[in-house]
């Protein structure tokens, strides 16, 4: 049941990301929530595995905390890298039209 939990606070922080965070016009609406609820999901069963309880105020801190940075890093990766990417597709294109 606490897993339920995790994955819909993992979905709520990364909707936060999606809508708070730059650089939304450089990837799908869905991406960052996803990314959101993969990395809590992650986090809760690599503690438990490590032998937090679930009862526990620090598996609580340390999952959500950590999904708010993964969602903070992956968002601004992601737009960096988009971004570049896009800006090297422009120059091609544009050389390739001026050579013709």
């Amino acid at each position: 049941m606490e897993l339920l939990f995790v994955v819909l606070g993992g979905a709520i922080i990364g909707l936060a990301g999606r809508y708070f965070l730059p650089n939304r016009h450089t990837h799908g609406s869905a991406l960052v929530p996803a990314i959101g609820v993969v990395s809590a999901s992650v986090l809760w069963v690599v503690l438990t595995w490590a032998g937090l309880k679930w009862n526990g105020g620090w598996i609580w801190w340390i999952t959500l905390l950590g999904t708010a940075l993964v969602v903070a890093v992956a968002d601004l990766l992601i737009g960096r890298l988009r971004a570049a990417g896009d800006d090297r597709l422009l120059h091609q294109l544009a050389k390739g039209a001026i050579a013709r």
